[in-house]
């Protein structure tokens, strides 16, 4: 029953405290998975992050189902999901009217805007991370190949990111497995 609440609290708190969505709390569950439970090691949750990226839907939920799955089975999946939607269900039943009418407020404003500085560093950070891990991991020239290659199609040739990430992929199984 321990492992429930601990799974619970997992993506919870991410949950509270991941203001601006997904993106931004994937490196606040990085923290809680990794380094707080140790039930991923950083590159089996860096494999994580790019296989849900490749998925559609959100990011968050994708990656809750999947963790709580592999730590709790079925309910452990079920605990995760719930605990990373019951933040923005309880926040929508209990503040919606409040944020309603403070919507214009210039001091919301200022809040919204002094939070984005935060979220970007997060998820540099995790970037970081995750560049120097592949790099180690990877080598070096698959490394640059990769990334030059995705930049290239991605702003020269304008093709969508979905098939440059489903391209990296295909390139990952053939050349890197």
């Amino acid at each position: 029953m321990l492992l429930y609440w601990h799974i619970f609290l997992a993506f919870f708190i991410p949950g509270i405290v991941g203001y601006g969505g997904g993106p931004s709390s994937i490196p606040l569950i990085q923290i809680e998975v990794v380094n707080r439970y140790g039930w991923l090691t950083n590159d089996q949750f860096g494999e994580l992050l790019a296989l849900g990226n490749a998925l559609p839907g959100p990011i968050a939920t994708k990656m809750a189902g999947y963790i709580g799955y592999e730590v709790g089975g079925w309910f452990g999946s079920f605990m995760a999901l719930f605990a990373t939607v019951a933040p923005t269900l309880l926040a929508m039943i209990l503040l919606l009217g409040l944020l309603y009418k403070f919507k214009d407020s210039p001091k919301v404003k200022k809040m919204t805007g002094l939070i984005r500085p935060t979220i970007a560093v997060l998820l540099g950070v995790l970037a970081y991370e995750f560049f120097f891990s592949s790099w180690e991991d990877s080598g070096t020239l698959q490394t640059i190949f990769i990334g030059g290659a995705s930049l290239l199609l991605m702003e020269q040739w304008k093709v969508h990111p979905a098939f440059v990430i489903l391209g990296a992929l295909v390139y990952g199984a053939i050349f890197l497995s």
